[in-house]
């Protein structure tokens, strides 16, 4: 299957062009025209989608579970045009865009077969007790219902896993409410072919047509619109903490507030301690850097930090990392943005006091090879730059003094996606102190691993405390991200004939 972007709208069922239009700025290919999105395209988007909460948030489970099969079918069927638009927009090799096409059909099964379960509804009954004394009990069931219309930000790293029929867009979708995409302008393109594969499911299923739309980028304006629309009941973002805080402010600062559920940062720091250093200092070294430069190091699970003692052992990790650091090639990054953004980053570390240079960088338009800096605990402590993301490929080694000085450096840290830490048996006591610490720092705490990889599952906890996202209670990642867009009811001595359907 070929494909030529056609660069329109999808709002309710038609492919919708404007007069304005904004080229795309792909990392090689050529280049298409799309509409510009407007306020009044959200507005009509948000119409539609309110209109079909009424009927797709009541359908059947089994109704939802065939649409999302279907979405996932739709997307294999135009796998090879998925993969040769997105490399030529994003830059990433095809093996990426492969693997992540595979996780995003995977979790939109996986979200179908959570339907089809039903466990997700969490049904709770207490049976009436017309005998109580001294008063008596009336029936109570409560099950979990959808909130109704929510907006979705594409995220500009994970053109497909995480943007127009990523995990967002599917936990919404399976909740029961009908989605309203904001397109990245990184991959515009292939915001549309998945629009299309969805456009297909909607058509084969059914469903109402106002159950999906896209909207192009159209700058600020578009994304204020749409957070700020009376019909939006929640917004589902990734992306950066400027960015995002400030369409959190915006759902906040409106009439009737509603949740924003952004991912927006984090440095992921993994912290080695002594044993593990002493036995296996240079594999770590060398697994680290793997990690750190995956990708280009544009993943929100990057492990830019690591914490390990000072001494003959650290300088081992510290040597291994920055031989395995100096193999890796030039890398292209997402957009000429991100790009300027890491150039930016890394110029800010380096320029901090008491960081030293272990291996510099080049980044030259979109190309980036990896950097390394070096401090110490006290200076990481007095600097607290240091703990702000650079999203891209530089690591950055804290060399503590001592257990107690890895534990300050623990605490001193904001709400993290990750902790990571490299521990042998020998380590067990250190890593008890430093464990009621970490989790309360992050949503997803590691042993000898590295957090790059987020595994689609049931027990999966992809957030943490601000500013890593702005709700700690949820997840964007696995089948807890449901429940963002759902909200329980309780039906008081209600006859059976009224109760929902997901209720039986």
């Amino acid at each position: 299957m070929t494909f030529t972007p056609h660069g329109k709208h999808l709002i309710a069922g038609d492919w919708v062009a404007g007069e304005a239009t904004f080229a795309s700025t792909p990392a090689h290919g050529p280049a298409h025209a799309f509409s510009l999105g407007t306020p009044d395209l959200v507005n009509r988007a948000a119409e539609a989608a309110e209109a079909a909460f009424w009927t797709y948030g009541s359908c059947p489970r089994a109704v939802r579970a065939a649409f999302l099969n279907a979405i996932a079918d739709e997307i294999e069927a135009r796998a090879g045009a998925i993969t040769a638009i997105g490399t030529q927009e994003s830059g990433l090799p095809e093996a990426r865009l492969e693997g992540e096409r595979g996780r995003t059909t995977g979790q939109l099964r996986l979200f179908a077969q959570l339907l089809e379960e039903g466990a997700y509804l969490d049904r709770r009954h207490d049976a009436a007790l017309p005998e109580r004394q001294p008063l008596p009990r009336p029936d109570l069931k409560m099950v979990q219902r959808p909130i109704g219309p929510v907006a979705v930000f594409g995220a500009s790293n994970f053109p497909l896993a995480f943007s127009t029929a990523g995990g967002d867009t599917a936990s919404a979708l399976a909740a029961g409410c009908p989605v309203v995409v904001k397109g990245h302008p990184a991959h515009p393109g292939t915001t549309e072919i998945i629009c299309e594969a969805i456009h297909a499911a909607m058509a084969r299923t059914g469903v109402p047509a106002g159950t999906f739309s896209m909207v192009h980028d159209g700058g600020t304006a578009v994304g204020a619109a749409l957070v700020q629309h009376p019909l939006i009941a929640a917004v589902g973002f990734t992306g950066s903490l400027r960015g995002g805080r400030a369409l959190f402010d915006l759902c906040a600062q409106r009439p009737v507030p509603i949740p924003f559920f952004g991912e927006l940062g984090s440095v992921n720091p993994v912290f080695l301690l002594p044993e593990a250093v002493r036995a296996r200092g240079a594999a770590i070294g060398r697994g680290w850097a793997g990690s750190l430069t995956m990708g280009a190091g544009q993943f929100c699970t990057n492990p830019g930090i690591a914490v390990v003692m000072d001494g003959a052992e650290g300088d081992a990790f510290v040597a291994a990392a920055t031989e395995a650091l100096e193999q890796v090639p030039a890398q292209t990054m997402l957009t000429d943005g991100i790009a300027s953004a890491f150039r930016a980053g890394r110029d800010r570390v380096a320029e901090t006091a008491g960081v030293q240079a272990v291996l510099t960088t080049t980044c030259e338009r979109r190309n980036a090879t990896p950097c390394l800096f070096s401090t110490t605990g006290r200076d990481w402590l007095a600097n607290a730059v240091l703990g702000h993301e650079v999203f891209g490929p530089m690591g950055l080694v804290v060399r503590v003094s001592d257990a107690d000085e890895m534990l300050q450096i623990a605490q001193s840290l904001d709400g993290q996606l990750t902790c990571t830490l490299q521990m042998d048996d020998g380590d067990t006591v250190l890593a008890q102190r430093l464990m009621p610490v970490l989790e309360r720092k992050a949503g997803r705490v590691l042993a000898n691993g590295f957090p790059t990889g987020v595994e689609v599952a049931t027990a999966m906890v992809h957030g943490g405390p601000y500013p890593a996202s702005t709700n700690f209670g949820h997840t964007s990642v696995g089948t807890l991200a449901i429940r963002r867009f759902l909200r329980p009811v309780c039906y008081q001595n209600m006859p059976d004939a009224l109760l929902p359907g997901d209720w039986g």
